[in-house]
């Protein structure tokens, strides 16, 4: 039997998670939840302003929740006292306290729980971890996303920011890359940030700089930013370099290995090898975590390792947030 979703919220990612769904057979869309009328285009859907309503009514096997992550954590303990499974986009809270009360309730009501981190599932980023492993640390990380946003993406990310900073949107992504490469526990967070733009809620910034320390010498640096006046220049750097070497991550899926070794008269063994990976949209890569939540539920998977590594990402970025507020390191 196909698996009954009701989706909540209609924005980038509820769209994007919708059409997977709708894309895919193991799914059945049992309706979507709004504030506002659903676009013509979904009139077909059945549709409720309540999740509340949408539960008693519907009574899902799965809630898909694509909304602000102020109401992440209500909307899901909702759906587990329901009898649903979950998904929920990232960052799963806006604490780590409530991120583990969300996984504690799932575990305890013996319902699967499954995180919008997207690059666990993007064949691209999961070859770049696993070449940066093979390669062996201690590593220095070198990540960032700084997007150039303009018109409705400026818009969205402005709405965004009425909540959740870009280090938590998007820096939990990237530094789940670190953590699933060095396995290390974190030990110390630096943050830095600027607000470069106004009408955001006081405190708010759209420009962070954290720095990672980890108990294996590893250390690393993700950087993110918001807005239309970042240059398409500094938006991407996907780099980690280790005794041994580099690998490195361009946009379009261009894997680079750089090895350090060097021969009698200090010149280096061998070339650069690069390896061209078939593209991936944003579309696949939502495929790809629909496809496997649909396997977590029909196939019971243990999912306590990607609530772990979830967990992990949040409190660091967590922590680097406190750093930039506070203007100290914090220690883990």
């Amino acid at each position: 039997m196909p698996i009954r979703v009701v989706v909540v919220g209609l924005g980038l990612m509820g769209r994007a998670h919708l059409r997977a769904y709708q894309d895919d057979p193991a799914y059945d869309v049992a309706g979507i939840v709004t504030r506002s009328a659903p676009p013509p285009d979904l009139a077909d859907l059945p549709h409720w302003t309540d999740l509340d309503q949408a539960l008693l009514d519907a009574a899902p096997d799965l809630v898909s929740i694509c909304t602000y992550t102020d109401t992440h954590v209500d909307y899901a303990l909702k759906s587990i006292a329901a009898g649903a499974d979950v998904f929920v986009e990232k960052p799963l809270a806006t604490t780590a306290t409530e991120a583990a009360r969300v996984i504690d309730a799932a575990r305890a009501a013996g319902r699967k729980l499954v995180i919008g981190h997207i690059l666990q599932h993007h064949a691209h980023w999961q070859r770049f971890v696993h070449d940066a492993r093979e390669m062996g640390g201690p590593f220095v990380f070198r990540i960032s996303l700084n997007q150039p946003s303009e018109g409705d993406l400026w818009r969205k990310h402005q709405a965004l920011m009425q909540t959740t900073s870009p280090i938590l949107d998007a820096g939990v992504h990237y530094v789940d890359i670190m953590c699933q490469i060095t396995d290390a526990a974190p030990v110390e967070v630096r943050g830095m940030g600027l607000r470069l733009a106004d009408h955001l809620p006081d405190g708010m910034y759209n420009y962070s700089h954290i720095q990672i320390t980890f108990a294996d010498g590893s250390v690393g640096w993700h950087e993110a930013g918001w807005g239309p006046m970042f240059s398409d220049i500094a938006k991407y750097a996907r780099d980690v370099v280790g005794p041994n070497g580099a690998v490195s991550l361009e946009d379009g899926g261009v894997l680079t290995r750089r090895s350090a070794a060097l021969d009698a008269g200090g010149a280096r063994l061998s070339p650069d090898q690069v390896t061209l990976m078939p593209p991936i949209d944003h579309a696949a890569m939502c495929a790809a975590q629909a496809a496997f939540l649909a396997r977590a539920i029909t196939e019971d998977f243990d999912l306590s390792a990607h609530q772990r590594s979830v967990l992990m990402a949040l409190r660091i970025c967590i922590a680097a947030d406190e750093s930039i507020r506070c203007g100290a390191p914090v220690r883990l």
